[in-house]
C-alpha cells in the first residue's frame, strides 16, 4: 500500500502555516471550535444560568424570611421559654447547673491569655463552673506559658484544669472528646466552647444557659462573632462582610425556620447540652468540619438549635493571606466532604420532617456549600470570559448582569457600613472562589488534601504592640511562598480576554475583566493582608 502523503490528512492551509506556530494554533482552534468548543460552552453557560437562578432564589427566600422575623419579632426569647436563673436561699448555688468551659489551643502564643482571662471572668457560681484548657501545643515554651497562666488563675480561686495529650489524634475534636472523658467533666450538664482567640463577655452563661434549663429539646445555643480586628486591613473588612451575612441572615433564617444551622466554623462561641453530644455519637474526626458533622447528627436526632444574635463574642479574623487561604480550604472542603458522607443518612432519617431534610440537603449543603463556590469561579472567571473568545455563544443580560447585581446587593446587607466597598469585595470574593472551588472538588472527590488541617494563625495584640517595628522573621517568606501561581494564571487569562473584548467585543465586559485580573494579580503577587511578605 502506498504511503499516504501529508496532504491527504492535513489541510493545505495547515501545511502552508506549519512553520508559524501561532497560525497553526489559530487553524486548530477553527477546526475544533464549531464541533466541540461551541456546544460545550453553550452547555456550560446553561448550567451557570441554572446555578445563578438557584442562588438568587435562595438569597431571595432568606431575605423574605429575615424581614418577616424582624416584622413579627420572632426573636429566640419569644420562640423559646427563657427566664433568668435566680439565686435560691435554700438551694444556694446548686440551683445553677454545672457548666464546663473548654478552650482548645495549639501554639497560641499571641492570644492564649485573652481567652483564658475572659473565660475565668464569666459570671457564674465558682463551684458550678469548671474551666478546662486543652493544650495540644508542640512548642514547649508555649506550653509552659499556658500552664503558668492556668496556675495564676487557679491561685485566684478559679476551678481551672490544664490538660495535655501525648498525640494530636482528631486535632481539636479529639481534644474536646478527650476533655469530656475526664471524671470531673462527667458531672457537668453543659459545655461551652471557645477557641483560643475568643473572648466571651461576663454575662455569656447567664444569657445562654436558661434556654437549656427551660427547653429540654434544645441542644445548642450559638452566639454571634464580633471581630476585634475588622478594621485592620481591607482583607479583614471583606471577611467581615461575608461573615456578617452568614451570621445575620443565614444563621438567623436557619434558627427561625427549621431550628437548624451549622455549628460555626471553629465550633466555638456556643454552648452544647452534653446529653445531646452523647446521643449524636460524640465528636468525630472523619472530616475537617467536625463541628458541622456533630450539628447535623444532632439535628437528625430531633434536637433543636437556638441562634442568639444579640449575644456576641469577640474574636479575631485571619489577617494574613496565607492564614485566610488555609482557613477557607478547610471551611470549603469539609462541608463538601461531609455532604458526600451524610446525604443518604439524611434522606433515610425518620425523625425529622421532609421539609427539614430539604432545608439541610438542598439549601444548607447543596446551594450554600457547593453551588455558591463553584458558580462564582466558573461563571465569572472561566465561562463568561470564554464567551468573549467565542462570540457565537452569548450570555443573556439577566444572567450576566441583573441577577448577579441583585445577589451582590442581597449579600451586602449584613454590613451596611461597608457598602462603599462592595465592588472591591466582589473582586476579592471572586479570587477566593478559586480556592473554595478547588477545596470543594477535593472534598467531593476525596483527594489527598481532603483531611488537611492547618491551624489558623492568630496575631492577637502583636501588631498593636509592635507599631513601627519590622515584621518578625517568621513572616518573611521566600519567593516561592509569596507568588501564588494559580491566581497569576487566572489573572493572565482574564487579562487576555479583556484585551480581546476591548478590540473585538461589543458588550464592554472588558471593564470587569481588567479589574478582576488586577485583583488576581495583586493577590497572586502576595500584596494583600496585614503583613506583606518580603522575599
Amino acid at each position: 500500500m502506498e504511503r499516504l502523503s501529508s496532504a491527504a490528512i492535513i489541510p493545505d492551509s495547515f501545511i502552508g502555516a506549519r512553520d508559524d506556530i501561532f497560525m497553526q494554533f489559530w487553524l486548530v482552534w477553527n477546526m475544533i471550535k464549531e464541533p466541540l468548543i461551541i456546544p460545550l460552552l453553550r452547555m456550560a453557560v446553561a448550567m451557570c444560568l441554572v446555578m445563578s437562578v438557584m442562588i438568587f432564589a435562595e438569597r431571595l427566600y432568606m431575605g423574605v424570611v429575615i424581614i418577616l422575623v424582624h416584622v413579627f419579632g420572632r426573636n429566640p426569647e419569644k420562640r423559646y421559654k427563657w427566664e433568668a436563673i435566680k439565686d435560691d436561699v435554700e438551694l444556694g448555688s446548686s440551683n445553677y447547673p454545672m457548666v464546663l468551659v473548654q478552650i482548645p489551643m495549639f501554639n497560641e502564643r499571641e492570644v492564649y491569655q485573652l481567652s483564658i482571662g475572659a473565660c475565668c471572668s464569666l459570671t457564674w457560681p465558682s463551684d458550678r463552673l469548671i474551666i478546662q484548657v486543652l493544650d495540644d501545643s508542640t512548642d514547649p515554651t508555649c506550653k509552659a506559658m499556658v500552664e503558668r497562666e492556668c496556675q495564676r488563675w487557679a491561685g485566684k480561686g478559679i476551678n481551672i484544669k490544664y490538660e495535655i495529650r501525648d498525640n494530636r489524634t482528631g486535632y481539636k475534636s479529639g481534644a474536646l472528646k478527650e476533655g469530656l472523658k475526664r471524671s470531673y467533666a462527667k458531672n457537668c450538664d453543659y459545655v461551652a466552647i471557645f477557641d483560643a482567640d475568643f473572648q466571651p463577655e461576663p454575662d455569656f452563661l447567664t444569657r445562654s444557659i436558661p434556654f437549656f434549663v427551660h427547653n429540654p429539646n434544645v441542644a445548642l445555643v450559638q452566639a454571634r462573632w464580633r471581630f476585634v480586628n475588622n478594621n485592620e486591613c481591607l482583607m479583614t473588612r471583606f471577611q467581615e462582610m461575608s461573615l456578617d451575612y452568614h451570621f445575620k441572615i443565614e444563621q438567623e433564617v436557619g434558627s427561625s425556620t427549621h431550628a437548624f444551622f451549622g455549628f460555626n466554623g471553629n465550633w466555638t462561641a456556643g454552648v452544647w447540652r452534653i446529653a445531646a453530644i452523647n446521643e449524636a455519637g460524640g465528636w468525630k474526626d472523619r472530616t475537617t468540619v467536625e463541628d458541622m458533622d456533630l450539628a447535623v447528627r444532632a439535628s437528625l436526632k430531633g434536637w433543636k438549635f437556638v441562634y442568639l444574635g444579640t449575644l456576641q463574642v469577640k474574636s479575631e479574623l485571619p489577617s494574613t493571606f496565607k492564614a485566610f487561604r488555609h482557613q477557607q480550604h478547610r471551611w470549603s472542603c469539609g462541608p463538601a466532604n461531609l455532604f458526600k458522607k451524610m446525604v443518604m443518612e439524611i434522606i433515610t432519617n425518620k425523625k425529622v420532617s421532609v421539609w427539614q431534610k430539604v432545608h439541610v440537603i438542598y439549601s444548607f449543603f447543596f446551594v450554600r456549600k457547593i453551588i455558591a463556590h463553584i458558580f462564582a469561579f466558573f461563571f465569572y472567571c472561566i465561562v463568561l470570559p470564554a464567551t468573549i473568545l467565542v462570540p457565537e455563544v452569548t450570555v443573556p443580560k439577566w444572567g450576566g448582569v441583573y441577577i448577579p447585581t441583585i445577589i451582590t446587593l442581597l449579600n451586602s446587607v449584613g454590613t451596611p457600613r461597608s457598602i462603599h466597598l462592595v465592588v472591591f469585595w466582589i473582586l476579592f470574593e471572586n479570587v477566593m472562589s478559586l480556592h473554595r472551588t478547588k477545596a470543594t472538588i477535593i472534598g467531593i472527590l476525596e483527594f489527598s488534601r481532603v483531611n488537611e488541617w492547618i491551624v489558623t494563625e492568630k496575631l492577637g495584640d502583636f501588631l498593636k504592640n509592635k507599631v513601627g517595628a519590622k515584621a518578625p522573621k517568621k513572616f518573611r517568606l521566600n519567593i516561592g511562598d509569596r507568588l501564588h501561581f494559580l491566581e497569576l494564571a487566572v489573572g493572565c487569562y482574564l487579562f487576555f480576554c479583556a484585551c480581546y473584548d476591548f478590540v473585538f467585543g461589543k458588550d464592554n465586559y472588558f471593564i470587569f475583566f481588567y479589574t478582576q485580573s488586577l485583583a488576581f494579580f495583586i493577590m497572586g503577587f502576595g500584596y494583600v493582608g496585614t503583613i506583606v511578605p518580603t522575599s
